[in-house]
């Protein structure tokens, strides 16, 4: 199966780079692996109405790319927003969809997590170089990810900074930023069983970050227990979302792809 990767909100395809190597490089039977940038991220275009950076399109893009390239029968690897982006495919694209696995995001989304995913769009840093960048990361984030290393902090700096002329630049649009600011935490926010359940079909593997703030311990177990074919992993000293090509992540991922495919 091709593997489908999806990013999460002001993220783009560099996030998958070691993974996608991974799971590329057996020389016998090599699996093609497809990341996209959605609109406004990476090296896609911004788009001229920042309404349109939403799941809905974002996910219509999605589909729209898989009958451009002809993949069908795909695996789909989506963090945080790209999760989000699967649960629409499953309504959209159904049978394209064989096997999914889901970075640190399920049907209920804690408020505390997606405040803080606001907060750093709005707040982000403007670094003078990549080693100023891999700082200010650890900074914000270290007491989450104490799992990582120097290495793991600069690849993500690498990942979320593109280079102009030497120095970071955020690589996604700031009206992003835009499309949080109408969240009320005041309020109930909405969730996605009904979404979550039209993966019923495929086989799933759930991966949360121990020291995550938007998917609980709680909604891990309640999404195993409504789903027959999931598989529910933890991430020790890693936040939202874990870095999947850290640790063993990748032989698990590559492990359960396997499993998918022997078992259809």
């Amino acid at each position: 199966m091709p593997a489908i990767c999806l990013p999460g909100l002001t993220r783009n395809a560099r996030d998958f780079h070691e993974l996608a190597l991974y799971l590329s490089r057996d020389a016998q039977t090599p699996r093609k692996v497809v990341v996209f940038d959605y609109r406004g991220r990476g090296r896609s275009d911004y788009d001229q109405d920042w309404h349109n950076y939403n799941v809905a399109v974002e996910a219509r893009d999605v589909a729209a790319g898989l009958v451009a390239l002809g993949l069908e029968n795909c695996a789909f690897i989506g963090t945080s927003r790209g999760g989000l982006i699967i649960f629409a495919l499953a309504a959209m694209v159904p049978r394209a969809i064989k096997a999914v696995v889901l970075n640190d995001i399920g049907p209920v989304l804690e408020g505390a997590g997606l405040a803080q995913i606001r907060a750093y769009v709005k707040r982000a840093p403007k670094p003078q170089s990549f080693e100023e960048a891999a700082g200010i990361l650890k900074a914000a984030q270290g007491a989450a990810f104490p799992a990582l290393t120097e290495d793991d902090w600069q690849r993500m700096a690498r990942a979320l900074y593109r280079d102009e002329k030497g120095r970071p630049v955020p690589d996604f649009d700031p009206a992003l930023v835009k499309t949080l600011k109408g969240i009320d935490f005041s309020k109930p926010l909405p969730v996605f069983w009904p979404q979550f359940l039209g993966l019923k079909a495929a086989p799933v593997l759930a991966i949360r970050g121990a020291n995550s703030m938007l998917l609980s311990a709680e909604t891990l177990k309640a999404m195993k227990d409504h789903h027959p074919r999931l598989e529910a992993l933890t991430v020790d000293g890693q936040g939202h979302a874990p870095m999947l090509e850290t640790g063993d992540l990748p032989a698990r991922i590559e492990a359960f792809l396997e499993r998918s495919e022997a078992n259809r």
